[in-house]
């Protein structure tokens, strides 16, 4: 039995636990073809009236490039991904990874875009948008299961009320979805 064989063998006989499973947002690649789409089609606006004006030039062709690559960089969504105990949010640069089990506080944040802020005991902090929580209903479940967890073990000392306007927030769109599949709207 060769090397690999052996691994396999060994992984499916052992009597160790699987690993946890691993949950993302569903939406992502979704959003991702959107910023694609929204930064091209800029890019080629510009072109084409640029190039209508008789002004477009390499160096403002290249301008142009620039500006919808900054349009892309910001309008790319963070990759939200969720296992037992722990929750990531990955973006372009860097991953932001909180342990859920030992939360201390969740926030949410208001501004141009709502954002809900989980710090761990660890100094570990992870920034969402509510909304990939309650566009995947698996990210949120796994993630009020492990805060149900920092609450009892006593970690949670801010972030009950967040959590419950979130749950409210997700169970009002989910009897929406309901009515809405069941032509009862």
């Amino acid at each position: 039995m060769g090397r690999r064989n052996a691994a396999r063998h060994n992984a499916v006989h052992s009597h160790e636990e699987p690993p946890a499973e691993v949950t993302y947002d569903r939406r992502w690649a979704g959003d991702l073809r959107s910023s694609i789409r929204c930064s091209a089609v800029l890019l080629g606006l510009l072109l084409l009236v640029d190039w209508g004006a008789d002004s477009l030039t390499i160096v403002r062709g290249t301008l142009w490039a620039g500006l919808a690559v900054l349009l892309f960089v910001v309008l790319y969504p963070a990759r939200v991904t969720a296992g037992e105990g722990w929750m990531a949010s990955r973006g372009l640069l860097r991953e932001q990874r909180v342990r859920t089990d030992v939360l201390v506080s969740v926030r949410c944040l208001d501004g141009v875009s709502q954002r809900l802020r989980l710090r761990d005991a660890f100094g570990g902090r992870v920034e969402i948008n509510p909304e990939v929580l309650v566009n995947n209903p698996d990210l949120w479940h796994r993630l009020d299961e492990d805060a149900q967890k920092s609450d009892a073990c006593g970690s949670l000392t801010c972030g009950a009320t967040a959590l419950r306007q979130i749950s409210k927030r997700i169970d009002r769109e989910t009897a929406l979805n309901v009515f809405k599949v069941s032509d009862l709207d």
